[in-house]
């Protein structure tokens, strides 16, 4: 396995149609009062794909088709998104109006109805108006793209546009991977709670792609919360086209390492991005956990931390209430021993030995003034490490989310 240096990972400016062979596309149709509400990716060419999805017990009607579209083989070419309607907990006749998405998308590209995936993000529970759909996936066909249409198109109660991009050297080959992603309430994944879409013009074997897009899920999107809640629609779809010409990229490929990094760094972007613009919040909280017995009960912790609705609040409050972080590791499902825990704020230790430590509370208060904020956990039970993403919870979340449906 080769080192996979920062050299041979760089951040670019760029999205979702970055990579060759994209197109990405966004228009408004009537689905909500003013905003684009319709978009769509389109590939060149037949693109290896794999995706990952809500573990809801009511997956929403397009989740449904976009797994039939994958069924028999992991290629699509082109995939369909509406914001404002969810099509979820709507029947047969929601089932059928995604079907039909589906293959209006297909007959104005000219190709197979099976090489499209189908999403949908909104009110649960409404029908589409198919009317409006139909009319808006014509006028998308004649739409020449344009930056940020695709972005603000798949968007609800987002306050900004997620993307990111990154371009990789696979030996003396760049390629490049993009991606654009919605989210802001309702997030606490188990994939997922919010729609993510990743384009690479890399040549992935299908096998590894999926692999890896499960593995890199765990460590990012599966790794933010902002209010606890889970939805119905939502999943991760990557695409990769293999326009960039470079040869199959598998497992045991010397260069996998490189490929499956940048795609884990395109992930953490988005699932950053997602965790900073909760709804009604105006702080990142990040929470670093190292010295867990395994990497995976330090996610566990991090994840149990940031999602607290007490530390939010006092995250929220400037409060470096040092008690909220202890109750929410003593409630998690990792091996925890109290005598070992130590927690950090800005710099300074709040917590060891399993006593208090003497901290500038003035400092504390200034620190938790930044609009992103860290907190360490030194478990020192082993070498497993992890970090999870949230936000403050604040009054306008509240406010959001009383009159969501009015």
């Amino acid at each position: 396995m080769i080192q996979v240096s920062e050299g041979s990972i760089k951040k670019i400016d760029g999205s979702i149609d970055s990579p060759k062979g994209y197109q990405a596309k966004g228009i408004h149709c009537g689905l909500r009062y003013s905003k684009k509400d319709l978009g769509m990716i389109i590939s060149s060419v037949p693109a290896v794909s794999a995706a990952v999805y809500t573990q809801s017990h009511f997956q929403a009607a397009p989740i449904k088709v976009t797994q039939d579209s994958l069924k028999n083989g992991a290629t699509l070419q082109a995939v369909i998104v509406n914001s404002a309607n969810a099509n979820a907990c709507t029947g047969e006749q929601g089932l059928l109006d995604a079907y039909e998405m589906r293959q209006k998308c297909a007959d104005i590209l000219g190709i197979e109805p099976e090489l499209v995936a189908v999403s949908s993000t909104g009110v649960i529970g409404e029908s589409l108006d198919m009317k409006k759909i139909r009319e808006g996936i014509s006028l998308l066909d004649r739409t020449t793209p344009s930056e940020g249409d695709f972005e603000e198109a798949i968007l609800t109660t987002d306050t900004v546009t997620k993307q990111t991009c990154y371009e990789l050297m696979i030996g003396d080959q760049k390629i490049m991977i993009g991606g654009a992603a919605k989210g802001s309430g309702m997030i606490h994944p188990n994939m997922a709670t919010m729609l993510g879409f990743v384009t690479t013009d890399a040549h992935v074997e299908e096998g590894a792609l999926q692999k890896a897009l499960r593995d890199i899920t765990d460590v990012s999107f599966n790794q933010i919360t902002v209010d606890g809640d889970t939805s119905t629609n939502d999943m991760v779809l990557v695409m990769a086209n293999g326009c960039a010409g470079n040869e199959c990229l598998h497992e045991g490929h010397k260069q996998w390492p490189v490929f499956k990094k940048g795609l884990e760094f395109v992930c953490r972007d988005l699932a950053k991005q997602i965790a900073k613009d909760g709804e009604g919040a105006t702080k990142l909280i990040e929470v670093q956990v190292k010295g867990a017995k395994s990497n995976r009960d330090a996610q566990i912790i991090a994840k149990k931390i940031v999602g607290s609705n007490l530390v939010k609040t006092a995250v929220y409050g400037t409060d470096a209430n040092w008690g909220r972080i202890i109750a929410a590791i003593g409630d998690s499902a990792a091996s925890v021993t109290p005598e070992k825990v130590e927690i950090h704020l800005g710099g300074q230790c709040l917590f060891k030995n399993n006593e208090p430590q003497p901290f500038s509370e003035a400092f504390a208060k200034e620190y938790l003034q930044k609009s992103e904020v860290q907190i360490d956990v030194q478990m020192n039970e082993g070498k497993g490490t992890g970090t999870a993403w949230g936000c403050d919870l604040t009054y306008e979340y509240v406010k959001i989310n009383a009159s969501y449906r009015t």
